[in-house]
């Protein structure tokens, strides 16, 4: 593969070690993943045996959104490498310290341990937190936040399969990025797909380009809740109750990676992750920050919105103590459209 630019051309480079991939995504975090990102090179900080043997190359904390950071475990692989003796058992050996509290809990520890002992590391936090305490904020990150980010330089034919099969798993907390780089004697080009800004939106993007080839495999509801949380099962079971209630023709329409609440038109957007439900609404986000003051309400790029067909943005819920506001938004759109 080749880019052409400034009547240059660009060759794409091959990684033959996994490591000099690595050090790619370390030298480049800020660019890769934003500024307002933290990057912690796990392999170079952390003992391999202090965690169980599993540690990973990197753990991310997204800060863009001050009131609902993001929390990733980083897997850095190649696509040469086999996909079910290498990439699949390495992903896979991750989800134990998301579901196993001791796991959470040492993964917790070694983190502040590592922040504490790095002073630029320290700084960084403590500009995005003021005084508020660092072990506080990663402990209730990671419990709220659960992904894990696959970094990976080319496509592998298995990950769609995947992340089908495993809907409680894969589906749910794994989150694929693909970073090729590219170069031209001294000078070199990245790509990277998605975004990492749209990273929570690219499934999304992905559903409405193909929805139509999916019109004949039957998605229910039950597919959307496979691993999710209870309390997840029960935010969704009271909004449907009570506007089924108010309007009983109100179609609730799942569809491969949202269930949609349709009227005449798609007014709201429901997805699932294990212990929170994001909801995209079709209204802006500074109308809906006037409504919704108990949750996270996320600004959505021009693109993403663009997908949506007008404006929107998504309401983060991880609580069932405040659905009334949600309840009351969506009966106005209901009336609305």
């Amino acid at each position: 593969m080749k880019l052409f630019t400034n009547n240059k051309t660009y060759n794409q480079f091959q990684f033959d070690k996994e490591a000099d991939f690595e050090r790619e995504v370390v030298l480049n975090s800020k660019q890769f993943f934003g500024t307002n990102s933290i990057y912690i090179d796990a392999k170079r900080k952390i003992e391999t045996k202090s965690l169980g043997n599993s540690i990973p190359d990197g753990f991310l904390f997204d800060l863009s959104d001050k009131d609902n950071p993001e929390f990733y475990i980083v897997e850095v692989e190649l696509a040469k490498h086999d996909f079910y003796n290498h990439i699949f058992p390495q992903i896979t050996k991750f989800f134990g310290f998301y579901k196993n509290p001791k796991s959470q809990n040492e993964l917790v520890e070694k983190i502040f341990s590592f922040i504490t002992n790095d002073n630029d590391i320290k700084k960084e936090f403590k500009k995005y937190l003021g005084e508020k305490e660092i072990y506080k904020f990663i402990k209730d990150t990671l419990e709220r936040s659960q992904n894990i980010l696959l970094v990976i330089d080319g496509d592998k034919k298995e990950l769609p399969e995947i992340m089908e099969t495993y809907t409680d798993t894969w589906s749910k907390i794994v989150k694929l990025i693909l970073i090729k780089k590219f170069f031209n004697n001294g000078d070199s080009i990245y790509t990277m797909h998605p975004d990492f800004e749209n990273i929570e939106f690219a499934d999304l993007e992905d559903e409405i380009l193909v929805e139509a080839q999916d019109n004949d495999v039957d998605y229910n509801e039950e597919y959307h809740f496979d691993g999710v949380s209870d309390t997840v099962r029960q935010i969704f079971s009271d909004i449907k109750t009570d506007l089924l209630k108010t309007y009983p023709d109100l179609i609730f329409n799942p569809q491969k990676y949202y269930i949609s609440i349709r009227k005449d038109r798609n007014i709201a957007y429901f997805t699932t992750r294990r212990k929170k439900i994001r909801l995209v609404v079709m209204q802006s986000d500074e109308e809906t920050k006037k409504e919704i003051k108990n949750y996270p309400v996320k600004t959505l790029t021009a693109g993403v919105q663009k997908f949506w067909n007008g404006p929107s943005c998504a309401i983060m819920i991880d609580n069932a103590d405040n659905l009334d506001e949600i309840k009351k938004l969506l009966k106005k759109l209901i009336i609305k459209n």
